[in-house]
């Protein structure tokens, strides 16, 4: 039995969709389904079981009803615009605290969700203590358990692998709404608009030119697959393509992929002038140190690919 947590979520209902193709339907799904419209996210996958976030927490402390063959945990709040800190600390730090320990003590694999966020406004991006920066407490949530793996790592028998996913886009997102990736969102604004809206320029970068490491969710699942199948791999790792585009970029794919639309820039946000991430790009050396190979989707490639997926899905 495999365990997803956020299995219902994004990047989680994908990783367990793609476990399906490769024939495994031995899984249970951990989520918080207060926010029902994520039930679409399963509703073509095959799992065993489905257990709220709540009941797995409950289980951990007087035991499971199974040992599982590994877990990934991909389930947080990745709101980083959420302010309640004593909120966020306890979804997303002391729940995979709690999960971490399980894993430790029974010997189970464990793959966890990490985030481009702790590194807040760094100018480099490799897995070193010394470039970690987090601008929101969602960024330091991260952090926090990051460092907490750090400690242990050593003493550790079993795997443990955090993926530091950098902004991740792809079919599955829908219900993020504002948290949704720039593709979900100028995909809509054509559609519905035919503009594509950004920022003005900030932090020295013109209209549009904030630059991000955009990948795949496809290539995130691939990832965290890879892993899976390197038991004797444990670290922190950076999950993106290394390549850093513009939000010009992304908008003119998608408009690319319309057929019409123009570029119209709006005001940078008061709110975001201080935990903005203008500029972020994966160093993918100890990934592919570790011996991961696979390529990466370059953005006009990924967003015609999730474009064309939203559209079969209509």
């Amino acid at each position: 039995m495999i365990i997803v947590t956020g299995g219902a979520g994004f990047i989680g209902s994908n990783l367990v969709r793609e476990l399906n193709a490769c024939g495994e339907r031995d899984i249970v799904v951990v989520d918080d389904m207060t926010d029902g419209h994520k039930f679409a996210n399963l509703a073509d996958c095959h799992i065993a079981d489905y257990w709220d976030k709540d009941l797995l927490q409950e289980r951990l402390g007087t035991g499971l009803p199974f040992t599982p063959a590994r877990v990934f945990h991909q389930g947080a709040c990745s709101v980083t615009t959420e302010w309640n800190g004593r909120y966020m600390m306890d979804t997303n730090y002391r729940y995979s605290t709690e999960l971490f320990e399980y894993c430790v003590e029974n010997s189970v694999p464990f793959i966890y969700a990490s985030s481009a966020a702790v590194y807040g406004a760094s100018t480099e991006f490799r897995e070193e203590p010394g470039l970690e920066r987090p601008l929101n407490v969602y960024g330091y949530s991260k952090l926090l358990f990051d460092q907490y793996v750090r400690r242990r790592l050593d003493e550790v028998k079993s795997q443990v692998v955090g993926l530091r996913y950098f902004n991740v886009y792809g079919p599955g997102e829908a219900h993020k709404g504002p948290m949704a990736s720039i593709a979900w969102h100028l995909n809509l604004q054509i559609a519905q608009t035919g503009e594509a809206r950004l920022f003005e320029g900030s932090d020295g970068y013109g209209p549009g030119e904030q630059r991000r490491d955009f990948i795949h969710v496809d290539d995130v699942v691939s990832v965290n697959n890879w892993f899976a199948e390197q038991p004797q791999v444990s670290g922190i790792y950076n999950v993106g393509t290394g390549r850093a585009a513009a939000f010009n970029d992304v908008a003119r794919a998608a408009i690319d992929w319309h057929g019409r639309g123009e570029i119209v820039y709006i005001p940078f946000p008061d709110s975001l002038q201080a935990s903005y991430q203008s500029f972020t790009e994966a160093d993918v050396g100890a990934l592919r140190a570790a011996g991961y190979d696979a390529e990466f989707m370059d953005v006009a490639t990924g967003v015609r690919a999730y474009l064309d997926r939203l559209a079969q899905a209509k």
